[in-house]
């Protein structure tokens, strides 16, 4: 079908296309994996968390203005 529409001039040319297009996302996706192992184990490495309901806590008190009567 894309030979026929023009697209490519030959079915080796579909396949090579479609080759280069696998091997690309592959790579990517290795790219990715990588990066979030690395996030995760930054993230490990700086220490505990905080307390969510702590923190959103702070910030109503801080930044949340009480309803005009």
């Amino acid at each position: 079908e894309a030979v026929a529409s023009g697209d490519y001039g030959s079915v080796s040319e579909v396949i090579r296309d479609a080759l280069r297009e696998w091997r690309l996302r592959r790579k990517i996706e290795t790219i990715e994996a990588a990066e979030i192992r690395r996030l995760v184990s930054e993230g490990i490495e700086s220490g505990p968390g905080l307390d969510a309901d702590a923190v959103f806590s702070r910030l109503r008190a801080r930044f949340v203005q009480p309803p005009i009567p």
